[in-house]
């Protein structure tokens, strides 16, 4: 039986999902909503798939259905969906609130469908590599992270918190998650943050205890460059660094001399080097084999509780437990 897939958000991200579901013998992309009329035309006729007035229509009309709307209005979604029944899609953030998220995570305990959050990067290449490599060879003591911004400019939303949740639900919640997916959960963390561009805090520096002792720091901004890499990963081991630049390497190394080994994920098509086509393959797998999906609701709940730490720590001056 072909999945019908329904799309709710017609923009950049779900277009991706879509070139990709299409390439995907199981599925069928059969229905589009967005509120730009004009942008689900061109989805849907991309796709030989209908338009849907509404979301509630999308909802009805598909066996799955993958919201890739603005953040703040990812929960009515999601929990209209998960009350219909259907297998669930959502993009990263699950929610811009610990409450929502909370919500959300509740909601999919007591459904028997799929529901799964779109942290790509968990199946991007150079971070599966580094997964491995931590698991096997390399046991970390320390790390530091990075994740800038150039602007939050284009597109003209990014620099609305009423439509992202604020900065920290964009783009830098995704190396929440990588830092619970490389290290375990995380125990305390405090953060510093300051506003010089936008009518946000746009600058972070955090500082976070593992409950495997493991410590790290994290620093994001989003008024800084588009300087390669804005997106680094750097762990600190026994006798040996790996560092990560941004999706295309991995180096690492290996012994007191100074010897290193190197991956390039370079030539790897954008879409897998992201990690785009690898999570819809496995949401669509958990589907199709009864399995349960490799990035969790409780996962999306754990990234929101990170990010609104970093703020109540900002707000507070302090440290803030995390509750896991």
């Amino acid at each position: 039986m072909t999945i019908k897939i329904g799309i709710i958000g017609s923009g950049f991200i779900g277009g991706i999902h879509a070139g990709i579901l299409a390439r995907d013998e199981r599925v069928r992309v059969s229905t589009v909503h967005d509120l730009v009329e004009d942008r689900a035309q061109q989805l849907a006729r991309a796709h030989d798939a209908a338009v849907a007035a509404t979301p509630d229509e999308v909802i009805a009309r598909s066996d799955a259905v993958f919201i890739t709307t603005p953040n703040t209005r990812h929960v009515p979604l999601a929990l209209a969906a998960i009350d219909a029944g259907k297998h669930v899609f959502c993009e990263k953030p699950l929610a811009t609130t610990i409450d929502d998220a909370g919500v959300v995570y509740q909601k999919t305990q007591s459904s028997n469908a799929v529901f799964q959050v779109g942290h790509n990067r968990r199946f991007a290449p150079v971070y599966a590599t580094l997964k491995r490599l931590l698991n096997e060879t390399h046991e970390p003591h320390s790390a530091h992270v990075k994740m800038n911004r150039g602007e939050l400019l284009k597109p003209e939303w990014t620099g609305d918190p009423k439509v992202t949740g604020g900065f920290l639900y964009e783009t830098p919640i995704h190396m929440f998650d990588m830092m619970r997916f490389l290290f375990g959960e995380i125990e305390t963390l405090h953060a510093i943050g300051s506003s010089h561009q936008y009518q946000e805090i746009d600058d972070f520096s955090v500082l976070l205890k593992f409950k495997n002792g493991m410590h790290a720091t994290l620093a994001t901004a989003a008024d800084a460059s588009w300087l390669f890499p804005f997106e680094r990963v750097e762990v600190f081991c026994h006798h040996a660094t790996l560092v990560t630049r941004e999706m295309e390497t991995l180096v690492w190394s290996s012994s007191l001399e100074g010897h290193f080994s190197s991956e390039s994920m370079q030539q790897t098509p954008r879409e897998e080097k992201w990690g785009y086509v690898q999570e819809d393959r496995a949401f669509v797998d958990s589907i199709v084999n009864g399995t349960p999906p490799l990035v969790t609701a409780f996962d999306g709940l754990m990234s929101v509780e990170i990010a609104n730490a970093v703020y109540e720590s900002i707000r507070s001056g302090g440290p803030v437990q995390i509750r896991s």
